[in-house]
């Protein structure tokens, strides 16, 4: 009992003493590292989120790109190659006779005798019809009978003439009986002049009653028949006369191709009647100026036909054999688009975007066609575009193998 007051006691003793304050903590040392520590877990944390950011936006850069790469039409493309300078055009021509001729009649009369029909090959000079003029000969011989007095006349003056000259100088007649002698005289050679002048013309008509012709060739064309009435001066034609032993093309040669067109340049002409043959000749001249309505240059050819197989009127083709001066380039002809924006090709750029490029087309060389302008040798043109192309579609070029 006892020890229990005792421990009682000091108990109280104990609570009843006053507090004593604990000592303070020691921040120099341990603490600053504590610090120290945070901060540098808190810039790794801030380091490590920035790092984890750039990754993840790297990421999805790279998953984009491989996403537009997916979605890219894979297309192959080629390059424009120079093409030959040498150029062969075709256009259409109309050959005509190098020389042609409608006969007319310069006499009336009746046609006597024809001698050539259509088809005939005629020398110059040959005869080809004679005509019957009994008005010109009645004209002719009454003409002749007035050179003849004409003439009469003229000697009777001469001769009185002479004889007032003779008696003026022995005062056998005055001298204005003279004077009037000479008169006679000089009035009877102009009738005489006159009268000569008029046979010759009558005559020079009457050698028009045969009727020969100006040049060699072939009789294309009769108009007449025994018995016709041809009356001089009027569009009464005869025979119609052609010289096709050489004849003349004439073609029309596009604008964008004139240039090139000049004399000399050679040529092969084709008609449908001679299948299969080339009849060679050459440009002789040009109009030398463009038709403002076809925008086209005529040019005429010379070609032989000594063989006389072609005909004039025949449809040809003729063909140009050119040296062109311009440089072209050759593309596939499947690599064009045909738009309303007018012919066009796909070009993929540096960065595999599309972009349209107009172009003016050349020849048509069948699986390639020649391009004039618009395109260098370095382009990559598209060789199979789709007609859904659009300027500025993604595309990736496809390597040929082996490449």
């Amino acid at each position: 009992m006892a020890e229990d007051m005792t421990r009682v006691g000091a108990e109280e003793e104990l609570s009843a003493a006053p507090e004593v304050p604990a000592p303070a903590a020691d921040w120099s040392g341990g603490g600053k590292s504590m610090v120290t520590v945070a901060l540098l877990a808190a810039a790794f944390f801030a380091v490590a989120l920035v790092l984890g950011l750039v990754y993840h936006r790297t990421v999805r850069a790279e998953l984009a790109a491989d996403a537009r790469d997916h979605v890219r039409t894979p297309v192959s493309v080629t390059h424009p190659r120079s093409g030959s300078s040498e150029l062969s055009l075709t256009f259409p021509g109309n050959i005509q006779a190098y020389t042609e001729a409608v006969i007319y009649a310069r006499t009336n009369g009746y046609i006597k005798r024809w001698l050539v029909d259509i088809g005939a090959r005629v020398q110059r000079g040959q005869l080809l019809a004679e005509i019957e003029t009994p008005e010109l000969d009645r004209q002719l011989q009454q003409a002749e009978a007035a050179q003849a007095q004409a003439q009469a006349n003229l000697e009777l003056a001469r001769s009185t003439a002479a004889r007032y000259q003779d008696l003026v100088k022995l005062d056998g007649v005055s001298k204005q009986d003279e004077e009037q002698a000479v008169t006679s005289l000089n009035a009877g050679e102009a009738s005489l002049k006159a009268a000569i002048a008029n046979v010759n013309q009558l005559k020079d008509l009457q050698s028009f009653e045969k009727v020969t012709a100006p040049f060699a060739g072939t009789i294309t064309a009769r108009y007449i028949d025994i018995g016709t009435l041809i009356a001089s001066g009027t569009n009464t034609s005869l025979f119609h006369l052609s010289d096709t032993s050489t004849l003349r093309v004439y073609a029309n040669v596009p604008e964008a191709d004139s240039k090139d067109v000049k004399s000399g340049v050679p040529v092969e002409v084709e008609a449908p009647g001679s299948p299969g043959k080339k009849f060679s000749g050459q440009v002789v001249r040009t109009a030398g100026a463009i038709d403002p309505v076809s925008r086209t240059l005529l040019a005429e050819i010379r070609v032989p036909n000594p063989s006389y197989e072609l005909v004039p009127g025949e449809y040809g083709e003729v063909t140009f054999h050119l040296h062109s001066s311009k440089l072209v380039l050759v593309i596939p002809a499947s690599a064009l688009l045909f738009r309303a924006e007018g012919t066009q090709v796909a070009l993929v750029q540096g960065n595999g975007v599309v972009h349209l490029q107009r172009v003016q087309l050349g020849r048509d060389l069948g699986a390639s066609v020649e391009v004039i302008s618009g395109l260098t040798t370095a382009d990559s043109v598209i060789e199979n575009p789709s007609d859904m192309i659009t300027e500025g579609a993604l595309v990736a070029v496809v390597r040929p193998a082996g490449s």
